[in-house]
Parts: C-alpha cells; structure tokens; sequence
C-alpha cells in the first residue's frame, strides 16, 4: 500500500469516527435523558448530525474528498471515475472509523446508558438504549418498507452531493462553503424523514456501531437484530446511491450550460488544432 492511499484510508477513518462521535451523542442527550434536551427541538438533533458531517469535511476533505459514506464511494465509483481498486479499502475504513467513534461515544455515556436501562428495567440484550448507536424502523415501518425509505433518502443524499459538488454547475456554492451546504443536506432529510428509521443512509454509519454495540453487550439485538434488520441499511444506502448519482448525471449533469460551453471550446480548440497541422 503506498502512501497516499494510506493517507487516505485514515482520513475517511477519521471522517467517520467524527460523525459517529458527535452524531451517536446527539443521540444518547435526545434518547436517555428524561426529559430530553432536544423533545421540543427536534432540529437540534438534525443539525448536530449535519454540522458534524461539514466538520469532517473541513477536516479531511483535502486528503480522500470526505466520502465517510459507502454509498457515496460507490456512487463516485459508477458516475465519477474515482477509482475502483479503492471501493473496498474505503468502505473498510469507513467502517473502521464508525466502529472507534462508536466507542468513543460508550466511553463517555456508558454510566447513562447503564441508568436509562435500570430506570427503564430494560437490557442490552434486550436491545434497551439500542437506539443510541445504530438505526431500527420507526413507527408503522417494517423492514421491507424501511429498505425503499432508505433507497429514496440516500438517493436524495447523493443526488444533493453530486448538485453541490458538480464543477459545470454555476449555482453549486464555492469550494469552502460547500461543506456547510451538503451538512445542511443531512440534517433537511433527517428533519423532514428521518423519524422513519432514523435516516442511516450511510452504510457505515449504522453497521461500524452496531458492531461495537454487538461486542458491548447488545449481542443479537445488535446483529442479527429483531427481524434481521441489520442488512436493511447496508443494502438500500448503497442502491440508493447508485439512483441518485444516476439520477443527477441522466437528468441534469447532460444539459448543465457550463459544461456544453466548455465541450464547444473543445471542439473549437481541437478544430483549430486540425486545420493548423500541415498535410503529409
């Protein structure tokens, strides 16, 4: 492995772990606390979730671009030429780092989670304080209809990502705010549907946690979860990402005016270049 990618694989390491740490927190201050600090505000919780997305980007951004998302690798992969040979290692990392920001996050809130369960006569193998570390369906939700909601919201994801980040689009915000632009992003879908399953979208961000909460003691309310949930938010972030990045490259990347002026440039300047080579 050389070096680069090496310092690659570490910052989507450590892009995650600060998602998950300030992210998995938000969560155990809205679920263990009686009376939460965030019942009345709900939106506090989202933009906890998205200003930690845009710290991470701020923070390693110049070394792998910030996926911190394994749909979002994927979808860069299919639509944006990053680099196959580097899917798995990116998607390992990413769950590396979820695993450790998991950690971090039981470090500093296991005594509260122990005093949730006990107020609660609620345990981790019976999935008491779950909630904190990994995603589960909402109310009314089963499984199946939890799979399309995450297709749908990662799609939303990636076809936001895709808009923000698109050098031929001229109302796309400037490289330094767009970090804001895509954590405001998270926290729109996770304020609008994320009570649906908790907006997992990521891959990663569910699975790396729910490893932890596995070999913390939740056990099989971790993996396998009831129901078999666990696959759930694997497989729809990644699907999902697949049509929203084929979504914004079909619909809108194609007729984008910046993009047409600089193919006509092209032509011209390869024309030029044709009619100024001399016959043989």
């Amino acid at each position: 492995m050389n070096k680069q990618l090496l310092g690659e694989l570490i910052s989507e390491a450590v892009a995650i772990f600060i998602i998950i740490a300030f992210g998995d927190s938000v969560a155990c201050m809205y679920v263990l606390y009686d009376p939460s600090p965030y019942l009345n505000s709900y939106w506090g919780v989202c933009m906890a979730w998205g200003l930690s997305v845009t710290l991470a980007i701020y923070v390693t951004g110049s070394v792998s671009g910030t996926h911190a998302n394994p749909a979002v690798t994927l979808a860069l992969a299919m639509f944006r030429r990053f680099s196959w040979k580097k899917v798995v290692p990116y998607w390992v990392a990413q769950v590396v780092g979820a695993f450790v920001g998991a950690s971090i996050v039981y470090l500093l809130f296991s005594p509260v989670i122990d005093h949730f369960n006990q107020t609660h006569q609620l345990t981790r193998e019976a999935g008491g304080a779950a909630g904190v570390f990994f995603t589960h369906p909402g109310l009314a939700i089963t499984p199946m209809h939890a799979l399309v909601d995450q297709v749908v919201l990662t799609a939303f994801l990636i076809f936001g990502i895709f808009a923000i980040t698109e050098q031929y689009n001229e109302a796309a915000p400037s490289a330094n705010s767009g970090a804001l632009i895509i954590g405001l992003l998270v926290a729109t879908i996770g304020a609008s549907m994320g009570y649906l399953e908790a907006w997992a979208i990521n891959p990663a961000r569910d699975f790396g946690p729910r490893l932890f909460a596995f070999f913390a003691g939740w056990g099989s309310s971790a993996l396998p979860s009831p129901h078999d949930y666990w696959w759930i938010p694997i497989v729809g972030p990644l699907i999902g990402g697949v049509v929203g990045g084929a979504a914004y490259q079909w619909l809108i990347y194609p007729f984008l005016p910046a993009r047409q002026r600089a193919r006509d440039e092209l032509r011209m300047d390869t024309g030029e270049q044709l009619a100024a080579t001399p016959p043989r």
